[in-house]
């Protein structure tokens, strides 16, 4: 593998395009935005998305545990990513369902539809098709065979609840408030979905403790000067990682 070195001021610009697509995605319409557009844009878009943020998840409605938690990249039944829906609203979404339609020309994805993965693959409908050979419109109806009314797959999440249990939820800031679940901190970037740490990429049951009670753990030292991120966060994990126990 070749190794590339960059100086100072081309790790800088790399930084400053990786925010711009965070924040801007497909907005741009594939041109970039000249500087003052891309002020201009971050003054109308950033403060309605601090404030009328949507946290996505795919779970059993009612119940405490999240089992999936979208982000950016988590594709949709449409086979296009969460960040292609629209998720930005000038109006806080406080009523009843809210659907994302994705905005990817031709498509007919109406709402964001989440597609749960049988290991690294999607899971199956019981006609033994992939949500790809069932049309993105409503109801899914498949494409291949004709016995197939619409997308139901036989596939039984980690939580113990079988598919058809299971729906994409979407919520406000203040409808997770309200029942004590995790909003984060506010950013400006686009389509964070229900994402609010680094255990959200896990799945619901990987982020349950492994163990069976609780533990007594003696408070974590502060930040040390001399740590950068990774030496404090490598430490915070080995330190959890030692206060837990394991059934054989």
């Amino acid at each position: 593998m070749e190794k590339i070195i960059v100086d100072k001021t081309t790790s800088e610009s790399l930084d400053d395009y990786w925010e711009y697509t965070r924040i801007v995605g497909d907005d741009d319409g594939g041109k970039l935005f000249t500087p003052a557009q891309y002020e201009q844009y971050k003054k109308r878009v950033v403060p309605q998305r601090m404030s009328n943020r949507l946290y996505v998840s795919f779970g059993v409605p009612g119940e405490a545990m999240e089992c999936k938690l979208v982000g950016p990249e988590t594709q949709c039944f449409c086979a296009h990513r969460f960040k292609q829906h629209k998720t930005d609203f000038e109006v806080d979404a406080c009523g009843g369902p809210l659907a994302l339609p994705c905005q990817v020309k031709g498509c007919r994805c109406t709402a964001y539809h989440y597609v749960a993965l049988n290991g690294s693959q999607p899971a199956r409908c019981r006609c033994k098709h992939t949500a790809r050979d069932h049309s993105e419109a409503g109801g899914h109806p498949c494409n291949v065979c004709t016995s197939c009314s619409g997308f139901k797959s036989p596939w039984t999440c980690g939580c113990g609840k079988p598919s058809h249990a299971h729906q994409t939820l979407v919520e406000t800031r203040q409808q997770r408030q309200a029942v004590g679940k995790p909003v984060g901190r506010e950013v400006p970037y686009r389509a964070m979905g229900g994402l609010t740490g680094f255990s959200s990429l896990a799945d619901g049951y990987l982020r349950l403790a492994p163990h069976p009670g609780p533990v007594t753990q003696p408070a974590s030292e502060p930040r040390r000067q001399e740590e950068d991120d990774m030496a404090y966060f490598e430490r915070r994990y080995q330190e959890r990682v030692s206060s837990l126990y394991y059934l054989s």
